[in-house]
């Protein structure tokens, strides 16, 4: 039975809330932080195709995976840190750090691999845990305290492997137990329908997908954007900006410590003075795809599609037969163009 209050109702306007009008697909999938990336990568990718013809070529994509999976694992840490508010310039010499400690612990304590890596990971976590812990504290800027570590970290590479070594790379480990156990977590290629790929591609994409994960369907994630958004804010609304800001810190530990792993397993001795210029490699795949410098914004996916542009321009030139000096060109140019872009979505979701 209908009664008045139903006809009184059925009368009224439903009056629509500009403040909560839901955007389109379209317009969603425009505002992404990873956009401008994912554009830029499609037009690197045709524009390569049609100018190297080796590009072409399945064993060609292997590589340029393999190149953008080592930068994709760190620019995925990278990333995260930078959502939430800080930078980290020891990222690159970390990698070699985390390398040379598990080679020359194991080596020369006459450990298994394992134990050498294990002994590692603990080093890798507490230089990103110091980092954390001093900016935090000291309130220096993060851009200072990671500057001061990285030439630290770059001078304990050279310095303690030509003390322990007697030379400046370490000793070959492939006859040590834990090598083969090792080499098949961090470094085997698999072959899919007759192309060999590296497991670092398959490591890639589930560190990508783990972040993406926590940023957007956890707690965790909240805190991260919030701490980088504005921490005060964060911290008066009761998130852990300490712990979440220390947590970032030593993610990127985790980060170099794994990508370390597998440059030793992959290669069985180190350099002492690889890694060095890195660090801006890993900031870059991120503010290509999409991170801001200023904090609070940006995806995971968007920095896996940064480091794809990298090893897209990094293998792209050497396939199309042009000089590899242009590298460092081209990859300023796409971070140029992804600022650009990425500024024009945002001011367009502005606006929408």
């Amino acid at each position: 039975m209908t009664t008045q209050a139903d006809l009184n109702m059925g009368d009224r306007k439903v009056v629509h809330d500009e403040r909560v009008k839901e955007r389109n697909r379209l317009q969603r999938f425009l505002i992404r932080p990873e956009m401008g990336a994912g554009i830029g990568a499609i037009g690197i990718f045709v524009f390569f195709l049609v100018v190297a013809a080796p590009f072409r070529e399945a064993s060609s994509l292997a590589t340029v995976l393999y190149a953008s999976s080592t930068i994709g694992i760190m620019a995925c840490g990278v990333a995260l840190l930078m959502i939430g508010g800080e930078f980290d310039l020891s990222a690159g010499v970390a990698v070699t750090f985390s390398s040379l400690a598990a080679s020359m612990l194991a080596f020369n304590l006459h450990l298994n691999l394992w134990v050498g890596a294990a002994l590692a990971l603990v080093l890798a976590l507490s230089v990103g845990f110091l980092n954390g812990y001093l900016v935090m504290k000291t309130k220096i800027p993060s851009f200072l305290i990671t500057l001061s570590s990285f030439f630290m970290l770059a001078g304990i590479n050279l310095a303690v492997t030509k003390l322990v070594a007697g030379q400046v790379a370490t000793q070959s480990v492939s006859d040590m137990q834990g090598w083969a156990s090792g080499q098949w977590v961090f470094a085997h290629a698999f072959t899919i329908f007759g192309v060999q790929v590296k497991i670092t591609v398959l490591w890639w994409l589930l560190f990508t997908a783990v972040a993406t994960w926590v940023l957007f369907k956890t707690k965790v994630g909240n805190w991260i954007f919030a701490v980088g958004g504005d921490a005060d804010s964060a911290r008066a609304v009761g998130v852990p900006v300490t712990k979440v800001k220390i947590g970032l810190f030593m993610f990127v530990g985790f980060c170099a410590w794994f990508v370390g792993m597998h440059l030793l397993f992959n290669f069985n001795t180190v350099q002492s003075g690889q890694g060095i210029g890195n660090e801006f490699f890993y900031i870059i795949a991120a503010v290509i795809g999409g991170c801001l410098l200023t904090g609070g914004y940006g995806t995971a996916i968007g920095a896996a599609i940064g480091a794809f542009i990298f090893g897209m321009t990094n293998q792209g030139i050497v396939y199309a037969g042009w000089d590899p000096d242009w590298f460092k060109f081209f990859l300023g140019a796409m971070l140029l163009f992804a600022v650009i872009a990425n500024n024009a979505f945002r001011n367009y979701a502005a606006k929408r």
